[in-house]
């Protein structure tokens, strides 16, 4: 997988972030997608009510530093990259400080769902 050149985040109706939260999981996980299209699908499958996506280009960091630093004391600690709604494949991307960090393969296990930071 390539870079995004963007990051496409979900927002609920009143502007929150929309966030996915594994079962038994103490945080919580940022979800964005690379493309527009794929956040489209995703709110398709998953009939989520999603109300926006906004989206913050890849080479932004002050605004993705500005992200992380508000999702964090809400105990939400990486980024899953282009969630597939079917399988729960993503690409995990860790924070680190206030910045993305490294990214692995990962699979969403099943009873995860959506909730606001």
């Amino acid at each position: 997988m390539t870079d995004p050149k963007e990051f496409h985040f979900l927002l609920d109706s009143s502007g929150a972030l929309i966030v996915f939260q594994e079962t038994g999981s103490s945080w919580a996980n940022v979800l964005a997608f690379s493309t527009e299209n794929r956040a489209r699908e995703f709110i398709r499958q998953s009939k989520l009510e999603v109300a926006e996506i906004a989206a913050i280009a890849a080479s932004d960091s002050g605004e993705m530093a500005k992200l992380i630093r508000s999702v964090k004391p809400r105990a939400v600690r990486n980024l899953l990259l282009d969630l597939d709604y079917a399988s729960g494949d993503c690409r995990s991307v860790e924070f680190e400080g206030d910045a993305l960090g490294i990214a692995r393969d990962y699979r969403l296990s099943a009873g995860a769902h959506a909730r606001k930071p």
